[in-house]
Order: structure tokens, then sequence, then C-alpha cells
């Protein structure tokens, strides 16, 4: 902190001492923490005056690992330089984009960023060959093989480049996509992957907006989100909004996805369709982390190789960059979403310049990890031409087991289509992917059409029985491998418009909605969203959906229900305007009314009053929601057709506190308030008091001389004299 400043902290806690002990607790909390926040690494480039010795060895020589642990250098410069994402061929290649132009392109200078290819030709660990697949590109931030190519994020472009002479190099380039945001260059397209159902996700982050033309239509999105992208339909879409710089996407072997945030502070992010997560563009909820308060994460891998440790199964890899560590999370179940836990750390650095970005198991089941390596990372703290920045190096480091045997990949190459549905339900990620991504390529429709064989094979379905089957399944979490994709997650991307899969998901839902583990519940509100919300009869799988209600909630199966409820609202609220409740409870009907904007619940909650659409008993409690959700003519209205003068005191009071809780929370008096006046003068002080307390919350209303009258009576019930000074605190 600069000397100023510490020194009118010490003015001014010297004070809060004097006057007041809390008071200076509560400063000297403000400066511990402002005085961390000043010391955290990303300002401390600011100062950097002493540039590391860019020897690999040097660097490495920093490496702190678990025990039993190694690392060796894979790759560094000259074969490659600044590494920003990595992904692996079902050759077992290593593709990289690399970006020596980042932040800025300087003005007249043209870009030449690449692509590389990385080979370890004699499989020992060292990558001993690199091809520049294409150049001329700016700020690639994404590569992923697929397709007789792979698809490269350019800045404002998802391009497709392919190799069509054999000499390694690109020749066909291809614009996909075009019309993704450039406000800011870390924030552009980013972290490429091919999903469990054959579809390529990336992401995007806060500063972008993106107005994308497909064959479908313009698709949108505004901020932070995933999108996915179907290269056999070209259809794109937005799976989940929100994070700050979301930089990291897995899956689990049930097809679960995460996510991490290279800006934000949530750790790991369970990601299910239709999420919305912090930072998201105008949205009223936000489904947080798993790491409340957890740093700023780059990069995600989800270990599953048999080269490594058994405890390590499952776990996430990914890579705090600010803090040059690589970490691991252990998730655990909770509910129908997970629970996060931090480990120690797979590398911990004392080298500035160790900036770890990118996370892969190998084909040979090691840890790969990609490294920027610079000792100024970001835009946003130093100037974009600092002479300090590294624009030549960068490394990537590959971690192993000392004594644990390497895992021996296949040649999926020349493998028929049964061998590679074997290969899709190994135990090590690589394989599994590739054996995957192969089935989808050599059999584009086949293979995702749900009534050929491989498909059916993959998920262990072969008639709607088995399919009962596997969701009314015990053990979820312990399903064969050949289960990676479930059912419902599947179709999700595709909306179902047709009669005769509406009714199949009809059953289907009904199952699983019965089932006693709580992410087969998640998923089938999820799956509710891949339903056309114009198809007659779309209020019955709402109607089956809320049946979640009656078994135990959590904050991820909540947020989903309350999120289907508002997209397919228009459906089900004209069936109530029209008199007709399509929910079977009263307590349904209740959650699903409170899950959209009031503008649009208050008609549909006095159609329900009027048409009488819940029991005699219940009424009470949607007349409240209606002037909690209604305005203040809703309130006006129940004033005039209210005879207050034949209501039993106990009456009386009930309705006029009901009224008292929404005029606290909106102070606009309703234009005939000024009926309610003599309630002030009741003979039982119970009515009076409750008056009190409500014509005082209406600014302006006529009780002003009441109140003081009443403050004024020695005479008065304290009762009474406590609820009219409270009237007079918003009647001043």
């Amino acid at each position: 902190m600069p000397k100023s400043n510490s020194s009118l902290f010490a003015f001014f806690a010297f004070f809060a001492a004097k006057k007041s002990p809390c008071i200076f607790l509560c400063l000297l909390c403000l400066f511990v923490a402002t005085l961390s926040l000043w010391q955290q690494p990303a300002y401390a480039q600011r100062d950097l005056k002493e540039i590391p010795p860019v020897d690999p060895e040097i660097e490495r020589a920093t490496f702190k690992l678990p025990p039993g642990f190694e690392v060796n250098l894979f790759a560094a410069d000259p074969l490659l330089a600044k590494p920003i994402q990595m992904n692996w061929d079902s050759q077992g290649r290593l593709w990289v984009a690399t970006s020596e132009t980042y932040p800025q392109v300087e003005p007249g200078k043209p870009a030449n960023d690449k692509v590389i290819i990385l080979s370890d030709e004699n499989h020992d660990g060292v990558a001993d060959k690199t091809t520049v697949f294409a150049d001329k590109l700016l700020i690639p931030t994404g590569v992923l093989p697929g397709d007789g190519g792979a698809y490269v994020a350019n800045s404002t472009e998802l391009l497709h480049l392919k190799d069509t002479d054999g000499d390694g190099k690109a020749d066909q380039r291809k614009i996909v996509l075009s019309g993704f945001g450039t406000e800011d260059t870390h924030h552009i397209i980013h972290t490429f992957r091919w999903s469990p159902r054959g579809t390529m996700f990336f992401a995007q982050s806060i500063y972008i907006h993106s107005h994308v033309e497909t064959p479908h239509g313009v698709k949108r999105l505004m901020a932070g989100g995933f999108w996915e992208y179907d290269p056999r339909t070209q259809k794109l879409g937005v799976f989940a909004t929100g994070l700050v710089n979301p930089w990291g996407i897995a899956w689990d072997k049930q097809g679960n996805m995460f996510a991490t945030d290279g800006a934000g502070n949530e750790g790991i992010n369970f990601v299910f369709p239709g999420s919305v997560m912090a930072t998201a563009y105008e949205a009223e909820r936000v489904v947080r982390g798993l790491n409340p308060g957890s740093p700023k994460h780059c990069g995600l891998e989800i270990v599953e190789s048999e080269h490594l440790p058994a405890d390590w199964q499952g776990d996430m890899i990914t890579c705090d960059f600010r803090a040059h560590r690589v970490c691991r999370f252990k998730l655990s179940d909770d509910g129908s979403g997970f629970a996060s836990k931090e480990m120690p750390e797979v590398i911990k650095s004392t080298h500035p310049a160790f900036r770890p970005i990118d996370a892969k198991i190998g084909p040979d089941g090691a840890l790969y990890i990609a490294d920027w390596y610079n000792p100024i990372i970001q835009h946003g703290e130093v100037d974009f031409r600092d002479p300090r920045r590294d624009k030549t190096h960068g490394r990537i480091w590959r971690v192993t087991c000392k004594d644990r045997k390497l895992v021996t990949p296949p040649n999926l190459e020349k493998m028929e289509p049964k061998k590679l549905l074997d290969q899709a339900m190994s135990k090590n990620l690589w394989e599994k992917e590739q054996s995957l991504r192969m089935l989808y390529e050599k059999q584009p429709d086949g293979f995702l059409d749900f009534n050929k064989a491989p498909v059916m094979k993959f998920l262990c379905l072969r008639s709607d029985e088995s399919m009962n089957e596997l969701i009314e399944s015990k053990d979820f979490s312990e399903r064969h491998p050949a289960e990676w994709i479930p059912l419902l997650k599947l179709r999700a991307f595709d909306r179902i418009a047709s009669p005769l899969e509406l009714s199949i998901a009809r059953d289907n839902l009904k199952f699983s909605l019965k089932s006693p583990n709580a992410r087969k519940r998640l998923e089938s509100i999820c799956f509710l969203q891949s339903i056309d919300p114009s198809l007659p009869g779309i209020t019955e799988y709402l109607a089956i959906a809320a049946k979640a209600l009656d078994q135990p909630m959590d904050r991820f199966i909540d947020f989903a229900l309350w999120k289907t409820m508002r997209e397919i609202s228009p459906a089900w609220l004209a069936e109530l305007e029209a008199g007709k409740n399509p929910f079977e409870k009263p307590s349904h009907l209740f959650y699903a009314l409170n899950c959209v904007p009031a503008d649009k619940a208050a008609p549909a909650i006095r159609a329900v009053l009027e048409n009488k659409l819940v029991p005699e008993s219940e009424l009470p409690k949607f007349t409240e929601l209606l002037y909690a959700r209604g305005n203040v003519n809703d309130l006006a209205a129940e004033i005039d057709k209210t005879d207050w003068g034949a209501e039993k005191p106990a009456a009386l009071v009930k309705r006029l506190e009901l009224m008292q809780r929404v005029a606290a929370k909106n102070p606009a008096a309703p234009k005939n308030a000024a009926k309610l006046v003599p309630l002030a003068k009741h003979a039982d002080p119970a009515v009076r008091a409750a008056a009190y307390r409500l014509v005082g919350q209406w600014r302006g209303s006529d009780v002003f001389e009441t109140l003081r009258d009443s403050v004024a009576d020695a005479k008065a019930p304290l009762e009474l004299r406590v609820a009219a000074a409270n009237g007079l605190i918003h009647n001043p």
C-alpha cells in the first residue's frame, strides 16, 4: 500500500480506537483485505524488475509434486511458442493453438499465429516432431481435430481447416460460422471440445456479444456462456449462460458437464442444460459454483487413466495460472448435483513465468500441461506493448507416476466400428473419446439414430422396456461405461417436435421423476427444455415435471424446474386464464406462479381466484400471492369488495396483516386507502394495531393525525402506540 494511504489509515484507526473498538476492528479487517489484494500476483506484475532465465530446467526445478510423481518436458520452444489450447487426435498427436500476437495485433503488422501438431514418434514421452498445420491466423484460442481436419477459433470466426494433399499443412480453409464478438481478445470464443453426444462445445466470455448467422436463423449470446454446435446439421445453440471467463469444459463418465472460470471465483461449476451461472446477462437467478471463493481456474480435465492412481480417478484437474499451480479437486454426490473439495496441488511452483492454462490426459495415460510461460499475463494490469511480455516461449509438461505402468494406446485408425465401440468403453479417457469421435465420423447417421444398432448397443438400450430399466436402476453412479451418455441428455440438443416422440418422452418422464436418485430427476426436468413449447399438450409434461416437488428438492433441481416453468409458461398461463388448472396439486400451481414475472403471473392468479381453481382452504394463500405479485389495483379491488364492518375481528386482523406484508414491499397507496382509516378507531385493539401497521406503510394516506394522537395517548395499550409509531415512520 502506498505510504500516503498507510498514513491516512493510521489516522482513522487511531480515531476509531478512541471512539469505538468495534469500528477499529472493522477498519483493521478492511486494511488487511486491501493489503492482500494489493499483493496479489496480477498487481505485482507492475513492479516486476527481473525477468527469470528461460531455461526449462530452471523452471522445472521449482516444481513441487505429490509423492511418487515426476514431470518432464514434452515440448518447448522452438517446437512451439505461447500455447493457448491443446487437444489430441486419434493418431496420438497433440494439436496446439498458439499465438505470438496476443494481446493485440500491432497496426501494419500481419498476424501470423499458428496451429501446430506435436508428435512423439518414438514414444519416449518427448515430442520430436512439430508440423505447422496452419499459419496467418489471428489469436486462435481453440483447436479441435475432427471431420478430416481441425476446427479453429480465429477471433470472430469458427474455421474448419483441412489438409487435402497430404503434406501435413492445411490447404483448405472454410468459414463455418462468423459473427462472434471480439470486444476483448482473451474473452473471444475458445475452449473447443467434443461432447459425448458428438457435438462441439466452446465458450465465450463476459465482454463478448455474438450475433451469428446460421442456416437455422441468427443465434445470439450476450456475455459469457457455452455454445453447442452440431457439424452434421449445422445447428448452433446456447447450452448454458454465465461465468466471467469460462475456460474449461469436461464431462464425467455419466455425461455430467463441468466447467471452470478463468476470471471468476466459483471453482468447479456443475453445468446442466439451461444453466444460468454467475454474471449471466440479464439473469434473475443463477446457479453458484461448487467452490465459492476459490480463485480463478483455466482448463479442465477429468482423470480417467489406468496410469494414474486409483484414488485420483474422477478427480478434476485445472490450472490456477495466477498462482503458478495445477490444482486437483475431488467431487462427491450432493443431491442432484455435486460437492467439490480441493486436494493437494499436482504442481506448485514459485517460478513467476510458469502459467499453466490447459490440461489433458494423453494416449499414454499421463497428464499433459500447457504452459503459456510468461511473467506478464492478461492485458488489464499492464500495457499491451509492455516489453516484458514474452512472445517466443512456451512449454508442454508431462506428469507421470514413477512406479506405475504407462498405458499402451491401441491403433484406433485401423479399427472397424464394432471394435471402436468396444474401445469406447475403455477406462482410459483418450481411447474412449477418440473411439467415440471416430464412430461419429464413420457412421454419422447410423450411430446417432436411436433405431439403429450402434447407438442402442452403446447405451445398452434395445427397447422401451430396457430404457425404463435404465431409468429405474437403483445404482445410478456405478453404471457401465457404455452408458456414458444419459439418454435424456443425448436428446436435449434437438427439440422434440412430434406427438409420437412426446408420447415416449411422457412415459419416460413418469418413470424418471419417481426415481429416488435426484440426478435422474434433474436430467428429466432439463429434458423438458428440448420440447417445442408450442406443441399441443405441452402442459401435460409440466404437470409431470411438477411432481418433482413431491420429493426432496435441492438447489439444482429447484433452478431447473423454475427455469423450465418460465420457458414453457405461455402454454400453462393461457390455460389458467381460460379457467383450466393443468397442475395436479395446489402446491404445484403455487410454485409455478412464483416462477414467472409478476406482470405475467398476476392475470393468471386473478383467474385462479375468480374461477376457484383451487380448494377453498387454499384461496387465502393465492390471495396473498396476488397481492405480492400483482399491483396496487389488486389491493384496491380487495378493499372495495370487502365489507370491513361485517368482518369478525380475528378475520379482520388476518386480512389486514396479509395486506400489510405486501404493503411493506410496495409503499404505493391504493387510491381507496382512505376506506381503511375508520379501522384505526375500531373497538378491538388488535384490529386498530393491524390497521395502523397497514395504512402506515402507505405514504400519503390520510391517517397522520390519528397515528399522532394514538402515539401521544398515554392511556392507549403499548401495542397500539408502537403500531402507530411505526406508521408515523412512513408518514413523516
